[in-house]
C-alpha cells in the first residue's frame, strides 16, 4: 500500500467524519459550512496545503472512484462529495449522532 493510501485511511479510521478538502474549494466550503451549522466534529484536511495532498487525492480516487473533492467519509464509509452530503441533509444529524460526532 503507497503512504499516502496509507495516511488516508489512518485519517478515515481515526476520525468520526473526515473530510477530504482543498482550502479554496467552494463545494468543499459549502459540505465544512453544512456539518458545522449542524455542530458536528470532523477532522479536515486541506490537500493543497500538504505536501503529499495530491498523492492523498490519487489514493481517495483509487479507493471510491471519485477524483475531486470534497471526499467525505463518515463512520470510515465513503459518503461521496458535495452533493451527496447537501443530497443527504435530512439524514446527516442521524450519521452523525451514530458516529459520535455530535
Amino acid at each position: 500500500m503507497s503512504a499516502a493510501k496509507t495516511k488516508a485511511q489512518g485519517i478515515i479510521d481515526d476520525n468520526a467524519v473526515a473530510v477530504f478538502s482543498k482550502s479554496y474549494c467552494p463545494y468543499c466550503r459549502a459540505t465544512k459550512t453544512l456539518l458545522s451549522e449542524l455542530g458536528a466534529k470532523y477532522y479536515t484536511i486541506e490537500l493543497d496545503q500538504v505536501d503529499d495532498g495530491s498523492a492523498i487525492q490519487g489514493a481517495l480516487a483509487e479507493m471510491t472512484g471519485q477524483s475531486t473533492v470534497p471526499s467525505v467519509w463518515i463512520s470510515k464509509k465513503h459518503i461521496g462529495g458535495n452533493s451527496d452530503v447537501q443530497a443527504k441533509k435530512k439524514d446527516l444529524p442521524e450519521l452523525l449522532k451514530d458516529a459520535g460526532a455530535l
